[in-house]
Parts: structure tokens; C-alpha cells; sequence
């Protein structure tokens, strides 16, 4: 049976970076599954999910990582969440959603969104932010398998969020947001 480990990486960014640490897995003879990596303030920080046979240990691949020829310094994490659940459990909801938040910027516009999110027991999967000319921009997407709410009541409370924080806020089906945000490439 696999051995599955959450690796998260965090250095200086430079090109390469994404090479060399799937390279190390790959010559363990790792499976990378998921990656999610993102360069901020000129730091790339990168998660990823690899599974490899059972001998492979955390300290076979801190090894392996230590030993990449790089001016940078890498950052590492290895987590071994036991055994793997079922790929079922793991996959997204189907019924998941899309949160838009726009506004000026002021402090305090992440915590008030995400413990909205909290109080309703919704769960954020994914989160990014970015602040340009004083515009700060959060997508969110959320699970809300947890929430009580109805979808109806729960947009009429960030309809409620919304006029008491300044901030534009719109919630979407995944599949809806998808289909209209979708680039074409042709």
C-alpha cells in the first residue's frame, strides 16, 4: 500500500523551483497527486500531495530536498497523514461555492469574511487575495455542506455583510462561476 505525505515548500522565488522539488520526489520514485503553489512578495510557497512505496520515509525526502543545488534556502514541511481515505472523501463537494468580496482596502477584511464563513460553518477550501490601487479583491471557494443556512437565507445575510462592511459580495455556484470566467484559448 502507498504512503501518502503533504509536502509544503516555501523559498526565495526563482525559476526551477517546481523542477527541482518534483525532481527529488520523482527520483524517490514519488507519485505527485495535487499541487497548489503561488509566488508572493518574491517568495514561492508551494503544498502538494505525493504518495510513495512504504519504505520512503520523511527524512528520505528532507534528504533528498536538502540536497538540491540552489543558491535558496527551502523551507520544508512533511506531514504523513496515515493511511488514505477514500478518493471520495477527498474530492471537493459537488456542491460547492464561489465567494467574490471586493472593496477598498482597510484592515480586518480577511478575519470579517472568513469568520462569517466560521459562524455559519462553512468551510473555506480555497482562498486568494490581492490588493491593487487600494482595491483589495478575495475569491473564496467554499464548502457548504455544513452550513444550516438555506442558500436563500444565506445570501440575504451577505447581503446584510455587505451593506454593514462596504464591500461588494456575491456568492455563485462552482459550475456557474466556472462557465462564466472561463478563458478561451482559441
Amino acid at each position: 500500500m502507498q504512503k501518502q505525505m503533504i509536502i509544503s515548500v516555501m523559498s526565495k522565488d526563482r525559476p526551477g523551483i517546481v523542477a527541482n522539488i518534483t525532481g527529488a520526489i520523482y527520483r524517490l520514485g514519488g507519485d505527485v497527486a495535487d499541487l497548489n503553489q503561488t509566488v508572493l512578495c518574491g517568495y514561492l510557497t508551494m503544498i502538494l500531495s505525493a504518495t510513495f512505496d512504504p519504505e520512503v520515509t520523511r527524512e528520505d525526502l528532507l534528504a533528498a530536498i536538502s540536497h538540491i543545488k540552489t543558491d535558496c534556502r527551502f523551507e520544508v514541511s512533511i506531514k504523513e497523514p496515515g493511511p488514505a481515505e477514500p478518493a471520495t472523501q477527498l474530492a471537493p463537494p459537488e456542491e460547492s461555492y464561489i465567494l467574490t468580496v471586493q472593496g477598498p482596502n482597510k484592515a480586518g477584511i480577511v478575519h470579517g469574511v472568513s469568520q462569517f464563513c466560521f459562524e455559519r460553518n462553512i468551510n473555506i477550501l480555497d482562498l486568494a487575495t490581492s490588493l491593487r490601487n487600494s482595491q483589495y479583491t478575495m475569491a473564496l471557494q467554499l464548502d457548504l455542506r455544513g452550513c444550516t443556512l438555506s442558500i436563500d437565507q444565506l445570501q440575504k445575510d451577505l447581503t446584510d455583510y455587505a451593506a454593514s462592511t462596504d464591500l461588494t459580495v456575491m456568492i455563485q455556484h462552482n459550475d456557474i462561476f466556472q462557465v462564466t470566467n472561463e478563458v478561451a484559448l482559441h
